[in-house]
Order: structure tokens, then C-alpha cells, then sequence
């Protein structure tokens, strides 16, 4: 046995020994799952594929409550459909034009770049041309990114394989949902924040971006720049953060799922589940068959509940970023026409509030400035809320 696999098997035991029985059990589970799908694998190759699956924090499981542990186990199968149906056991030219493939396919962040093209010096470029200059962004910039190429050199030495995983991993992070929109298309605005300059940097059409280097070369040929250094790896993981939010979001979304359920009906809960897939009010009519006036009307009813009633109890920023009526970013979800007749029919308390909460204070902050007690600033505070909502209604 060559000293490479007595490593990785040396590796793996020590890994094993710290598992936690919940992580054991995933292991046990996962190892059964891959012989019986991918039975083409090496043991050693499986053992890579699990050890990406359940993440470098084993430990984490044991503090996992039913539900954490259950959306745990929804994204380990969500990564292994990615890595499964897309790049496993392909070469990794063939893998990597998948990855832009699907990446390109994002209808906003396609939009966005073509028309950001069309405002640049470089009208001649295409979309895959930039967004290969996106993925390279991420990977120098984006600590998560970095983590992950990081943890995928430590659970496997086989280069093809590590092509796989870092694919995988770039595709399930690229579609992680943030308000409603992929977070690749947050990550092109970054960019285009960086980027001081009117055109696009080339990239040779012949070559692959260097996605599994752990160096790259800066703009200075001679001068290499570490994308896997020990401060990168030993700052708190991003992952780990974006996995917390994650599970709170899942959280109160079912949470406010059942609530409408059990006050709404059914169909305000189909209504929530497609918006939440980031559809329009006119594809949400043609789904459930609705008139569009009906549909518009039913948002009303799901916002107005999720203000009164459940957003005093979860989160309301959460609910505000699913409504797409956020404060801070949408102004409640009004025109500037709106916002202006909002803001003439307040009482001057009213304005007041309002200012403070457009600033991010929070109803303890704001109460706390204005000497007043908490609930006679969530009592303006509605009435704000309700009178935009009337003026949504209006429009």
C-alpha cells in the first residue's frame, strides 16, 4: 500500500474517531448510499465524496436540534444530487462547461451582466466570458470559496476528483437563495464594485480559469497570491454562518407556513412557496389559476398577517426581505410617489419613528431614543406600516 493511501486511511481514521454518533451515522449512511449509486468509485474516492458531505465540523451535529439536523440532511442530498447528476465521473473540461452552463442559465444574473456589457468598452464580450471572470473573482475573494478548496485538498489528492467537488461546491453556492435571488448575482455586483475600470480583464478563450490552483497570478506575472493561506483558514468559517442562516430561514419559513395554513388556507401557503422560488406575481396567477387582482389581493392579506401577527413574533426582517417590502432596501414597497405621500400624511412622531427605523434602529432603539415605552413605538410603528400598506393597495 503506496505511503499517498496510507495517509489518506490514517487521515480518515482520526477523522472517524472524532465523529460525534450522529456524524457516525451519516457516515454509515452515506457510505452504504455511494457502493449501491456510484459502486465505479474507489473506496478512497467515496470516503473524499463523504467526508465533503458532511463537512469539516463534525462536532457541529451533536448540537443540532430534530430540525437543524433534518435541514442538514436536506443539503447533504441536495450536494450529492449536484455533484451526482452534473460532474461526477466527467473529465473536467466536459465538468466545467456544465458548471458555466448552469451558471449562465440564471436568467437575472444573465440579464444583469448583458446589460452591463452593453453599458462597457467591451461590447464584443459574452456572458460566459464574464462570468469565468466572476467565478475567478470568488475564488480569490470569497472566504467560504476558500475554505472549501481548502477542506476538498485535505479530504482527496486525486485531482480529478477535486475537480468534481470544487464544481459542486461552486454550483451549490453560486444558487444559494439570498432575497429571493441566487447569490452569484450579489457576487457580480462585488465585482463590478472592484473592477475600477471601464473594461473587462481577458481571459485567453482557450483556457480553463485556474479553479483548483491553490495560487493564482495577480496582474504582476512574477507575484503569487495564496488563496488557501492559514489566516483565510483560520478565520471563522463562513460556512458554517451561512449554514446557521440557512436553518433559521427554513425555520421560520415553515413556521409561517403552517400559520398561514391554519389562518389563510392552503393556497396562500402555494402563494409563499412560489414566491419564495423567486416568481412573479403573474407566474404565481398562471400557477395557481388565479386572476392576477385575486393574487395581488392575497399578498396584501399575507403581508398584513405577516406584520400583525407573526412578524412581532419571528422575524420580521426575514418576512420583509420574502415580500419584498423591506424597509431599509424597498421602502416598504413603494413607488417614490408613494413614499412622498407616505411620509406628508404622518404625524410628526410618525416621521420620526420612521426615520430612526429607515436608519436601522431597531423598536427597542428607537423607543430608547425617543423616550418612549417599546409597545407605544411598535403601536406608531404598525400604523406606518398599515398606511403603506393601503397605499400598495392603492396602486
Amino acid at each position: 500500500m503506496g505511503v499517498v493511501m496510507q495517509t489518506l486511511i490514517q487521515g480518515f481514521e482520526e477523522r472517524n474517531l472524532a465523529m460525534t454518533k450522529e456524524a457516525e451515522k451519516l457516515r454509515n449512511y452515506w457510505d452504504k448510499r455511494l457502493a449501491e449509486e456510484c459502486p465505479e468509485q474507489s473506496i478512497a474516492n467515496r470516503e473524499s465524496i463523504i467526508l465533503w458531505l458532511l463537512g469539516s465540523d463534525l462536532e457541529r451535529f451533536a448540537h443540532f436540534n430534530p430540525q437543524e439536523l433534518k435541514i442538514a440532511k436536506q443539503a447533504m442530498e441536495y450536494r450529492w444530487k449536484i455533484v451526482r447528476q452534473r460532474y461526477l465521473g466527467m473529465g473536467r473540461e466536459r465538468a466545467y462547461r456544465q458548471l458555466l452552463t448552469r451558471l449562465a442559465g440564471l436568467v437575472t444574473l444573465r440579464n444583469k451582466i448583458q446589460t452591463w456589457i452593453s453599458l462597457s468598452r467591451d461590447r464584443q464580450r459574452h456572458v460566459i466570458d464574464v462570468l469565468q471572470e466572476v467565478l475567478q473573482e470568488l475564488l480569490q475573494n470569497d472566504k467560504y470559496m476558500q475554505q472549501q478548496m481548502a477542506c476538498i485538498s485535505e479530504f482527496t489528492t486525486d485531482k480529478r476528483l477535486r475537480d468534481t467537488l470544487l464544481f459542486a461546491s461552486i454550483e451549490e453556492y453560486s444558487m444559494r437563495p439570498v432575497r429571493n435571488q441566487p447569490l452569484l448575482v450579489y457576487r457580480f455586483v462585488n465585482y463590478l464594485r472592484r473592477i475600477q475600470r471601464g473594461g473587462l480583464t481577458q481571459v485567453p478563450g482557450t483556457d480553463l480559469i485556474r479553479l483548483v490552483s491553490e495560487e493564482i497570478l495577480s496582474d504582476d506575472s512574477d507575484h503569487r497570491v495564496n488563496l488557501v493561506d492559514n489566516q483565510a483558514i483560520a478565520e471563522h468559517l463562513e460556512a458554517q454562518q451561512l449554514e446557521e442562516q440557512q436553518a433559521l430561514r427554513q425555520l421560520v419559513q415553515q413556521e409561517f407556513a403552517d400559520y398561514l395554513q391554519a389562518t389563510l388556507g392552503q393556497e396562500a401557503v402555494e402563494w409563499l412557496r412560489l414566491y419564495l422560488q423567486g416568481k412573479s406575481q403573474d407566474e404565481i396567477a398562471k400557477k395557481l389559476n388565479k386572476p392576477i387582482k385575486e393574487i395581488y389581493r392575497l399578498r396584501e392579506k399575507i403581508s398584513y398577517h405577516a406584520l400583525r401577527v407573526f412578524a412581532l413574533k419571528g422575524n420580521p426582517e426575514l418576512v420583509d426581505n420574502w415580500l419584498a417590502i423591506s424597509l431599509q432596501e424597498n421602502n416598504l414597497g413603494l413607488t417614490p410617489n408613494q413614499w412622498q405621500q407616505l411620509y406628508e400624511n404622518l404625524t410628526p412622531l410618525g416621521r420620526q419613528i420612521l426615520d430612526l427605523r429607515k436608519a436601522g434602529n431597531s423598536i427597542e432603539a428607537t423607543a430608547q431614543h425617543l423616550t418612549l415605552k417599546t409597545h407605544q413605538v411598535m403601536g406608531e410603528w404598525t400604523k406606518v406600516y398599515l398606511a403603506a400598506q393601503s397605499l400598495r393597495t392603492q396602486e
